[in-house]
């Protein structure tokens, strides 16, 4: 799968590197923007305190 991604890039080697760089930021920054958001509230966490 990376080999067909790397191939299907424009551009010499530096410029295939700025591309996949960006593209991961990109998709790091929807995760924390909007992904993880909804997953905290849609999740409910576990109830860890424990009562004597």
């Amino acid at each position: 799968m990376y080999a067909a991604l790397w191939r299907v890039l424009p551009g010499p080697v530096w410029v295939r590197i700025l591309i996949l760089v960006v593209a991961a930021a990109l998709v790091l920054a929807a995760l924390v923007e909007w992904v993880f958001p909804w997953a905290s509230a849609t999740l409910l966490p576990q109830e860890s305190t424990v009562e004597e």
